[in-house]
């Protein structure tokens, strides 16, 4: 398996972020996966893993929806999944998922 390295221009004294630091290891995507619904209405479902990571990236960085890399695919899907999935509650599902894989000895940290 070949690492594809990025290459990102950043302004003078500016911090480059790699994209791939963004991305679950495999590790995490297996874990994850399993907690997610299966369920697709209509068009076909678009690869999750690839949503999820532009979910990680627009929380991570803070940046606008709009302002997601390509390479998350359409911003509006990435968007309306977050959006479905809050709703949902399929994102308490895989932090409940998370912290009983973990014995219950996971501490979560709000910064507001």
């Amino acid at each position: 398996m070949t690492t594809a390295v990025w290459r990102i221009s950043t302004p003078v004294g500016a911090r480059a972020i790699h994209p791939i630091c963004f991305d679950m290891s495999e590790l995490e995507w297996q874990f994850i996966k399993c907690v997610l619904p299966n369920k697709s209405r209509g068009v076909k479902r678009v690869d999750d893993r690839r949503v999820i990571n532009g979910i990680f990236y627009a929380l991570r960085t803070g940046c606008s929806w709009r302002d997601l890399p390509g390479r998350y695919g359409p911003y509006t899907t990435v968007y309306n999944r977050f959006n479905r999935w809050a709703y949902a509650g399929i994102w308490d599902q895989i932090m409940d998922a998370v912290v009983d894989a973990h014995s219950g000895d996971v501490v979560m940290i709000s910064s507001r």
